[in-house]
């Protein structure tokens, strides 16, 4: 008979390698969060003497990738926090963690859209030629 997984690696050792594991990613998620920051804050520092509004928009639009991308980690983390016998209240948390960042992720990824095709169409109002009144 061939022994079960429980009997190969026991719960609390499951556990330990969990919860290594969600330290890594949940570091993951905070590296990438503060990786958007620094950049944004170069962008931000670069288009500051422009003064020209539509010069921040990149910088919004990195910072929310980044954001939205350190999202995805972080609650890849609460989920993987949740795998080993999770209790109702940890299901519970995780559930309003999930609401959350969902939500947020969503928001964040509507705003990129919205200012991304802003972008496109001024873009194409720079190219297309003014017509010739002669």
């Amino acid at each position: 008979m061939s022994p079960s997984a429980a009997e190969i690696l026991p719960e609390s050792s499951l556990r330990e390698v969990v919860d290594v594991f969600v330290r890594l990613v949940e570091a993951a998620g905070a590296v990438i969060i503060f990786v958007g920051a620094l950049v944004a804050v170069v962008l931000f520092l670069r288009a500051l003497p422009k003064r020209d509004p539509d010069e921040f928009v990149p910088v919004r639009l990195t910072l929310g990738r980044f954001l939205a991308l350190g999202l995805e980690f972080q609650l890849a983390s609460d989920i993987l926090r949740t795998t080993i016998a999770p209790s109702f209240e940890e299901l519970g948390k995780l559930a309003a963690v999930a609401a959350i960042r969902t939500a947020l992720n969503f928001f964040l990824a509507r705003e990129i859209r919205e200012e991304q095709r802003v972008i496109a169409e001024r873009q194409q109002v720079r190219r297309e030629p003014e017509p010739d009144l002669t």
